[in-house]
């Protein structure tokens, strides 16, 4: 397999993609050709689900004969499907991992595969991270003390939960925070003039940990390849997902996975009031704006990157209407969303999942559904306390992976200029 860029260029192999992050014409880089996946029987655990799915992306490249070592590793805890009262609905829980968020299965895997490469650039490896609340966590955790890399996450300044700026700044050793003085558009902006900058690239091997990265993003299709096949045995019709989506990565996993030939029928995503997507299947015009901050973090994305590779897929806003749908909840309806789970379901949602279950219904308003339903469940409750606990009355448990949270170190404040990360990273 090769990767070319969405805006052209020369193909390249799934590592070399992994190490430039970013292409050089400043695209995000696709895969060449889609491989077939026909409706199967899943072959067991997850670990061996992504093998699976993966192994066509990273044939004939340097980590092929490592891929089941970096799932197993990378895919060491559930993802557990729960059934609703309707039997017709589920809930995917993705927060079972060490930092409590999705973000833990690519980032895993991403570290997983560079712990195992075979680098010659004499460069230190420094890989860069915007995150607006759970990649930073996750990133951070899944590189800490390993030999040779360097970390620094950008998030922020106030723009994250409590418990989200704990996760992100709690590491030490290779892992740096930087508090940016700006919205997430403003982070992920200056990690894209970072890979740009030619002192930064004179100095280090830049490599990205955002869904920008082709593996960050590729190993999550693992889970909706894992859920639909189990159900696709268990009723014999195809799935369809309820997707939280900010910078779009986690919706891009589900339409490629669908593109695979896996059994997902309709894909839908769940927004914020950042609602650039659904203003686009809605007006035609792609119209970027500034972030808004809303209690649903994760998802204060006001120009989403991985828009280029859904684009690039479904050119015209026609194709991409056929492709997916979108809804903008705004923060009093997830609020009305996270009490109604509790006192309908005993469910205690996070306010991204919650944004899901009310765009769930908003879809089934407008027609007929058809075959299971699964709404992504993307983090913990637990994460966001402070949101939660005042709406249903009372404290939301925490799982063992937050409780062993170490106390923050504190970032370092950075202003939202190119100029100044290019001195932060420097000085090291």
């Amino acid at each position: 397999m090769r990767y070319l860029s969405t805006r052209g260029g020369d193909s390249i192999s799934f590592s070399q993609a992994l190490l430039r992050g970013i292409a050089p014409d400043g695209g995000l880089y696709v895969p060449e050709s889609w491989p077939s996946c026909e409706p199967a029987p899943a072959p067991g655990p997850l670990a061996g689900v992504a093998a699976l799915v993966l192994a066509d992306f990273v044939a004939d490249d340097g980590l092929a004969g490592s891929l089941s070592e970096i799932t197993s590793e990378a895919f060491s805890f559930a993802a557990p499907l729960r059934q609703l009262r309707n039997r017709d609905t589920y809930v995917l829980e993705l927060f079972h991992g060490p930092t409590a968020a999705f973000k833990d299965f690519g980032a895993r895997f991403l570290a997983a595969c560079v712990s195992r490469l075979n680098r010659p650039d004499p460069r230190p490896l420094h890989i860069l991270a915007a995150t607006s609340g759970d990649t930073g966590g996750a990133v951070a955790a899944a590189f800490h003390n390993r030999p040779g890399v360097r970390v620094s996450v950008l998030y922020p300044r106030g723009g994250v939960s409590l418990l989200q700026e704990r996760q992100l700044t709690c590491w030490g050793a290779n892992v740096g925070a930087y508090a940016v003085e700006g919205a997430f558009d403003d982070c992920q902006r200056l990690v894209k003039a970072a890979f740009a900058d030619p002192i930064l690239q004179r100095e280090f091997a830049l490599a990205s940990a955002n869904s920008i990265n082709i593996a960050r993003l590729l190993p999550q299709m693992s889970y909706f390849a894992a859920t639909s096949l189990a159900l696709w045995a268990e009723r014999g019709e195809p799935t369809s997902f309820v997707v939280p989506s900010g910078n779009l990565g986690h919706a891009t996993a589900c339409v490629w996975a669908r593109r695979l030939g896996l059994p997902i029928a309709e894909i839908v995503l769940a927004h914020n009031a950042n609602q650039t997507l659904p203003d686009y299947l809605v007006t035609g015009a792609w119209t970027p704006r500034a972030s808004v901050a809303t209690i649903a973090s994760a998802m204060d994305v006001g120009d989403p990157s991985n828009a280029e590779r859904l684009l690039h897929l479904f050119p015209g806003v026609e194709n991409l209407r056929g492709a997916v749908s979108a809804y903008a909840i705004g923060d009093d309806a997830i609020r009305a969303r996270i009490r109604a789970g509790w006192v309908e379901e005993g469910q205690i949602w996070c306010p991204h999942t919650a944004a899901g279950f009310e765009a769930y219904a908003r879809h089934a308003m407008n027609r007929e559904l058809y075959g299971p339903w699964v709404m992504v469940a993307t983090a913990h409750a637990a994460k966001f306390p402070e949101i939660i606990e005042p709406i249903i009355g009372r404290a939301v448990p925490a799982p063992e992976a937050l409780k062993a949270l170490g106390e923050g170190l504190g970032a370092v404040a950075l202003a939202p200029e190119p100029a100044a990360l290019r001195e932060a990273l420097l000085a090291g």
